[in-house]
């Protein structure tokens, strides 16, 4: 078999980059996974429930208890059912999401023995990072999406289409809201994208996906603790989870966006510094299994 020369290494006739592990043939191999239609199953359930829990409530409890939250207007309008779920999936269940479509991905062929065969196909391990980072990122926007349409088309279906009613009074017009909404999303997929990263970072760093998608839940959950430590001053503007829920800040009049700035900055030092780690340590590292 001949060979050329590109830069500094050596190829084999024929032999194209963009060719190996295709994104199409990784996305496929992923929706096909039990996993991946579990969590759209449930992005897609969980409205419904919550739907569900406000219709067999008591009108008695659902009223305003002194504190400013969602809760309270959740089922005025499809728009406050929607903001009520991101409320209520911001903290915990978009962080297993993310920790799971990104933490599995380099672990899970680790455990099954099929990384090395990966890479001896031969797909280059940037080629393979790349491709695994990309399939675990479309998966997890495309699930976040998927709870967003279910939570307003069961919303509107349940609750109508009128203006958002915002906890503290104010309204805002359905036509305003898209927009808002739109950046609300934005907002929570970079937020997120730092709880991918370091799930990411962890996969390519254990043979155990369990391990990777439970160390970043777990650092996720002390991260929340120490928030709550008052004494830490302005140390707990740089945790990880200090800006989960700056995207309340698009509710106000005019919208409040200084802790969203903050949070899309910190996350997205997070998340380059967390990948730039993972790149690294897997080009070194000695792939037996």
């Amino acid at each position: 078999m001949s060979s050329t020369r590109t830069g500094s290494s050596y190829t084999a006739d024929g032999y194209a980059e963009r060719h190996t592990l295709p994104f199409g043939v990784e996305m496929r191999r992923q929706l096909t996974r039990g996993r991946t239609r579990a969590v759209f199953a449930f992005m897609s359930l969980l409205p419904l429930i919550l739907i569900a829990a406000f219709a067999l409530g008591s009108p008695e409890d659902s009223g305003p208890d002194g504190r400013v939250n969602l809760v309270d207007v959740a089922t005025t309008g499809a728009f406050n059912f929607a903001l009520f779920v991101f409320f209520a999936t911001t903290g915990f269940f978009l962080v297993i999401v993310f920790a799971l479509f990104f933490g599995d991905t380099v672990a899970s062929e680790a455990q099954w023995g099929s990384l090395r065969y990966l890479l001896a196909a031969p797909v280059p391990r940037s080629v393979l990072l790349r491709r695994k980072l990309l399939v675990a990122f479309t998966l997890s926007v495309l699930s976040l999406l998927t709870l967003v349409a279910v939570s307003l088309i069961a919303g509107g279906i349940a609750y109508g289409w009128g203006p958002v009613s915002t906890p503290v009074g104010l309204s805002i017009a359905t036509g305003e809201m898209w927009w808002r909404l739109a950046a609300i999303v934005g907002y929570l997929v970079v937020n997120q994208l730092m709880v991918g990263a370091l799930a990411f970072y962890l996969s390519v760093r254990t043979d155990a996906p369990l391990a990777a998608v439970g160390g970043t839940v777990f650092i996720v959950i002390v991260s929340g603790i120490l928030g709550q430590i008052d004494a830490l001053g302005d140390i707990r503007n740089a945790l990880p989870t200090s800006y989960n829920y700056a995207w309340i800040g698009m509710l106000g009049d005019p919208p409040d966006t200084a802790d969203m700035a903050a949070g899309v900055g910190w996350s997205l030092a997070y998340a380059a510094a967390l990948f730039a780690l993972a790149f690294w340590h897997f080009h070194r590292k000695d792939v037996t299994s």
